[in-house]
């Protein structure tokens, strides 16, 4: 069942100088070919091998013995008349020989892929020796500043990239269930978890609830699709506008803190600056808490793209965008890879410069709500633009200098609109001292009112705040950062002991391929002259 073609089977008969007294001239050549009973394509040979009597000492040398038998099998076959066809197939002498040509022939059939194999061997050991070479130029003291900086500087020009939209990238990518469980599961690892909002509301029991509402009610786009990058950013954007729109006034308006806030002044207190000192007192502190929790998502979503920027600069080696990109890029996401002070140096910036970033925006929403609540009107005034259907024709050609001069008073009237319907409510909350309750319910409603308005407004403008305040100052920086990177002691002293393994390495592969070199042309001087005969 193994070989059924026997192509691989050879039949060797052991002690033929037994059956001299049985073989003849008539019945030597069906003798060695089997009688009929062995089948004809089954490779099959006769011999006499040397032996002597048990425990004596062997007359002769065991060759000399062997090469005796191997004359006598060859002779008494000859006297008998054998077919030379068939004399090929006695004695040790052809056995031997056939054996030789048939395991060179076996060699030679074998061969072409062993030199696939070596010549693949060669070229990974040439391209590697190149490659510590590069590494240990490198990596030399004067240079390896230098170095640093400029896989920095790559590194920090392929996060673009990467925001942009990296289709091959399959590292880090999550649907946004995932992601918010890794993130709550980050905030516990690093101890924060207690110190920021993890949920919109105290109406969610936990999480899971949380994804479910996203899920069936929200349906944020691309829910169940494993994204990272930009993709994964705008996604975040929108689950972080939902959350920041749960925010709500925590404490109830009381009639004590309207009348307190009248107080008396030079001039009259009217309901208008005690709506504003209303809205000062707490108004801004649940929006500010969720503009924690953004900022934290918006940091630990850039702190997960690192793997997927290496996976880009290394991902560009062979494939059609390589002669879009700089060259460097593979090279420096090799040296990212392999030394572990240079990913360490690079890391640890970026993810000071993303924490960086994060207090700037946290200081920068929270002093826009600042000023949002200490003048509301201003914030209430709505833009002034339009887009309307039946004036899209007519926006294809340049307005004349009289549609311009028509049109501006029309906008600046248009933005005062919602000052006159603050104002008529204002004018509508009763001053009489026997009506306080009555005002004390409609300052209420007006506050609500008004922080509704400023808080959809803040949801609104969430991504522009994210975009100017987080995403463009990173990226636009980050190159900054990485190009003062400096090398502490310990930092040169990684590198003098990555040197010496380097070393040590080059030395090693250098030594090997030349074994490979060898090996290689011995095997393809010996192809080349079995291939001529």
């Amino acid at each position: 069942d193994c070989d059924p073609e026997y192509q691989r089977t050879i039949l060797v008969r052991n002690k033929l100088d037994k059956y001299y007294d049985d073989l003849s001239s008539d019945n030597v050549n069906k003798w060695l070919e089997g009688y009929g009973d062995l089948p004809k394509n089954l490779t099959k040979f006769a011999m006499t091998l040397p032996h002597w009597s048990e425990g004596a000492p062997p007359p002769a040398k065991l060759s000399e013995m062997r090469d005796e038998m191997d004359r006598k099998d060859l002779n008494k076959m000859a006297q008998l008349g054998a077919n030379k066809k068939f004399l090929g197939m006695v004695g040790y002498g052809n056995f031997a020989a056939y054996m030789e040509m048939r395991t060179e022939r076996m060699f030679v059939e074998a061969i072409g892929p062993v030199l696939t194999k070596l010549r693949d061997l060669e070229q990974s050991m040439d391209q590697r020796e190149h490659e510590l070479k590069d590494e240990l130029e490198d990596s030399d003291p004067h240079q390896m500043l230098a170095t640093v900086r400029a896989c920095g500087m790559s590194f920090a020009n392929c996060l673009t990239h990467v925001m942009e939209g990296f289709i091959r990238s399959d590292i880090n990518r999550m649907t946004l269930d995932d992601e918010l469980r890794e993130f709550h599961r980050y905030q516990q690892q690093i101890g924060e978890a207690d110190s920021f909002l993890a949920l919109p509301s105290e109406d969610f029991g936990s999480l899971d609830d949380y994804v479910e509402y996203l899920r069936s009610h929200i349906r944020v786009p691309a829910f169940e699709v494993a994204i990272n990058g930009g993709a994964q950013f705008r996604r975040l954007m929108y689950e972080v506008e939902t959350f920041l729109r749960f925010s709500e006034i925590g404490i109830e308006t009381k009639k004590r803190d309207v009348l307190q806030s009248f107080g008396i002044s030079m001039n009259s207190v009217t309901w208008r600056e005690v709506v504003v000192k209303l809205l000062n007192h707490d108004a801004h502190l649940p929006l500010q808490k969720r503009v924690q929790y953004v900022g934290m998502r918006v940091k630990w979503f850039f702190e997960q793209q690192k793997a997927p920027i290496v996976q880009f600069m290394k991902s560009l080696k062979g494939s059609p965008d390589e002669k879009i990109y700089s060259v460097l890029y593979s090279k420096h996401a090799k040296m990212i890879e392999e030394n572990a002070t240079i990913r360490k140096l690079l890391f640890d910036t970026y993810d000071g410069v993303v924490q960086r970033q994060l207090n700037q925006f946290v200081e920068l929403f929270r002093s826009t709500l600042h000023a949002t609540f200490s003048n509301p009107w201003v914030f209430l005034k709505k833009t002034s633009a339009r887009l309307d259907d039946d004036d899209y024709a007519s926006e294809c050609l340049l307005p004349s200098l009289d549609d311009t001069k028509a049109r501006i008073p029309q906008e600046i009237q248009g933005r005062t609109g919602i000052d006159r319907t603050v104002t008529k409510w204002l004018y509508d909350i009763p001053t009489e001292a026997h009506r306080i309750d009555e005002a004390v319910d409609q300052v209420q409603l007006l506050v609500l009112k008004v922080y509704s308005h400023i808080r959809s407004q803040v949801c609104d403008q969430v991504e522009l705040f994210a975009e100017s305040f987080f995403k463009l100052p990173l990226l636009r920086r980050l190159e900054e950062d990485m190009i003062k990177v400096e090398l502490s002691a310990v930092d040169k002293e990684g590198y003098r002991v990555r040197r010496e393994k380097l070393s040590r390495e080059g030395a090693a592969n250098q030594q090997a391929l030349k074994e490979v070199r060898e090996c290689l042309k011995v095997l393809s001087t010996f192809a080349l002259k079995h291939a001529s005969v």
